[in-house]
């Protein structure tokens, strides 16, 4: 599967951006989603995650009532809410897909090595 994120720019603290990652092929509904986010010089980090079926959702403690992840199966495609942003939010943000294999299906959510597809990224920059 391909992966395309988009949506990313400059906004101001306070403010509100979606992001969008379009995914390619038919089997979209059946991957787990997450969002990742590396920040310059520092490492990736989990943001969000859902889950295929139930749409179950996960979240870091960072972000959790700012940011919401969903999904529109119809459209290909998983969404990132992002409300009430902070400059540290600044950040690269990424699309990633579970394709649920052995290899995977017990590792967690918020595990960059669950993914099995990564998205180019999209560059959000917050601006205090």
């Amino acid at each position: 599967v391909q992966l395309q994120a988009s949506g990313g720019g400059l906004v101001q603290a306070g403010g509100s951006l979606r992001l969008s990652c379009a995914a390619s092929g038919r089997t979209f509904s059946s991957y787990n989603m997450g969002w990742f986010r590396q920040a310059p010089g520092k490492e990736r980090e989990f943001v969000a995650a859902i889950t295929w079926g139930r749409g179950s959702t996960y979240y870091a403690d960072s972000v959790k009532g700012r940011f919401t992840i969903s999904r529109d199966n119809a459209k290909n495609t998983v969404y990132l809410q992002m409300n009430s942003v902070k400059p540290e939010d600044t950040a690269v943000y990424y699309c990633a897909a579970d394709a649920i294999t052995i290899a995977t299906m017990t590792r967690e959510y918020n595990d960059p090595l669950k993914y099995d597809y990564w998205g180019q990224g999209t560059l959000v920059t917050v601006s205090s």
